[in-house]
C-alpha cells in the first residue's frame, strides 16, 4: 500500500474503492480470492461498462476473472508478454496468459507481443499500442526530478541502480546475487550501489547482511516513482528483476542488466538496450565490469533504441476503448 500511495499522489489519482488487500505473508490464492470477491461485488454495486486491467499481476488476473463472471467486456493494457516459460516468472507468466483468454481489447506494447496474441488465437481486437509505462516515465523525466541520497556522490560517476523482488529470486539466486554485488564495489573502487530495499523481508534481510557494512552500498527504502526516475537518470546502469524497468532505462539512455534467465521482452534484449545475465555472482561481476571498462560496448547499449513505445499508447488506449464502447452502445462519439 505504502508503494501505492506516492505514485496516486503524483498523478492526481484517488481511489473509489479500497479493497484492503495487503496482510503479510498471504498467500497467492488468498489474495486471488480477497480481490475475486472484493471486485465482484463492487462491479454488482457500480456495474462498469469496460473493466481494464494492466500488466501481470494477481489482482490484474483476479480483476479480469471478476469481469468474466459478471459478463463484463475486458480490456488488457501490456498484453501479450511471454516467456514461453509457465513458471518462470511466476506467477505472472500464468496471470498474463489467463487474462489474454478473457480479454476483448488486447493493447498490445509491441508488435512481437501482438504476435503472440494473434498466435495463441486470442479472442477480439488486438491493437499496437506501445507500453503506457513510457507515457509515464516521459511524463515525470520531463520534471527533470532527482534523488537525494546522504553520502551518494553522483557526480563522481559509475552509481549502479540495483532492484531485485521477484518471487523466483528468492533464497540461493539472491544470495548469488548479493555476493556478485559484493564483489563488484571489492574490484571497482569508483562504483557504488544505490539499492532499494523491497519491504519483504525474505528480499530485503539477506542483500542487508551482504551488503549493509560496505561504505559505497547505500540500502535505502523503497523509492517513491519520481525519484526512482532521478535515480535511473542520475545512475551509469541498471541491474534489475524487474519487467518495468526493462522498459524505462532505456528510455533515458541507460544500459540494462536482467537478473533473471528469461525475459517477457525479448525486444529488448534484440534491440541491445538490455542483457540478460541470470543470477550467478560471476555473471553479476563479469557483466558490470565490461560495462564499467569497455567504453564501444557501454555506448552500443546506451544509445540503442527503445523498442517500448513512444509516449503516446495512453491516448491510443483511450481512442480504442471509446470507439469499442460506441460500436457497443454504451457511449456516443465526441
Amino acid at each position: 500500500r505504502h508503494l501505492v500511495k506516492p505514485v496516486m499522489d503524483l498523478f492526481g489519482l484517488t481511489p473509489d474503492q479500497d479493497l484492503a488487500l495487503m496482510t503479510p505473508r498471504q498467500s497467492l490464492a488468498h489474495i486471488t480470492c480477497t480481490a475475486l470477491t472484493g471486485l465482484q461485488e463492487d462491479f454488482r454495486r457500480h456495474p462498469p461498462h469496460l473493466v481494464l486491467v494492466q500488466g501481470d499481476t494477481t489482482t490484474a488476473f483476479a480483476a479480469a476473472l471478476a469481469a468474466f463472471y459478471q459478463h463484463v467486456p475486458l480490456a488488457h493494457v501490456e498484453a501479450g508478454l511471454r516467456t514461453d516459460d509457465l513458471w518462470n516468472p511466476y506467477p505472472e507468466e500464468a496471470n498474463r496468459r489467463l487474462i489474454g483468454q478473457l480479454a476483448q481489447l488486447h493493447f498490445a506494447p509491441t508488435p512481437r507481443a501482438a504476435r503472440n496474441l494473434k498466435a495463441a488465437g486470442a479472442l477480439g481486437t488486438v491493437a499496437l499500442t506501445g507500453n503506457t509505462v513510457i507515457d509515464a516515465l516521459l511524463t515525470v523525466a520531463r520534471q527533470q526530478p532527482t534523488c537525494p541520497v546522504p553520502g551518494l556522490a553522483w557526480d563522481a560517476g559509475q552509481v549502479i541502480l540495483v532492484t531485485v523482488h521477484r518471487r523466483e529470486n528468492w533464497g540461493e539466486p539472491l544470495q548469488e546475487i548479493g555476493r556478485g554485488l559484493r564483489h563488484v564495489l571489492d574490484n571497482h573502487p569508483k562504483a557504488s550501489l544505490l539499492l532499494p530495499l523491497h519491504p519483504n523481508p525474505t528480499v530485503r534481510e539477506p542483500l542487508r547482511q551482504m551488503l549493509a557494512d560496505h561504505p559505497r552500498a547505500f540500502l535505502v527504502e523503497p523509492l517513491d516513482y519520481k525519484a526512482l526516475v532521478g535515480a535511473v537518470a542520475g545512475c551509469t546502469m541498471v541491474l534489475t528483476d524487474s519487467g518495468g524497468l526493462q522498459e524505462e532505462a532505456p528510455t533515458l539512455g541507460k544500459p540494462v542488466l536482467v537478473l533473471r534467465n528469461t525475459t517477457e521482452r525479448p525486444e529488448a534484449v534484440d534491440a541491445g538496450t538490455a542483457r540478460l545475465i541470470g543470477t550467478s555472482a560471476s555473471a553479476v561481476l563479469g557483466e558490470v565490469s565490461r560495462l564499467l571498462t569497455d567504453a564501444t560496448a557501454y555506448d552500443a547499449m546506451a544509445r540503442a533504441v527503445n523498442p517500448f513505445g513512444d509516449g503516446q499508447a495512453s491516448g491510443r488506449i483511450v481512442a480504442a476503448c471509446r470507439e469499442f464502447l460506441h460500436r457497443h452502445g454504451t457511449v456516443s462519439q465526441p
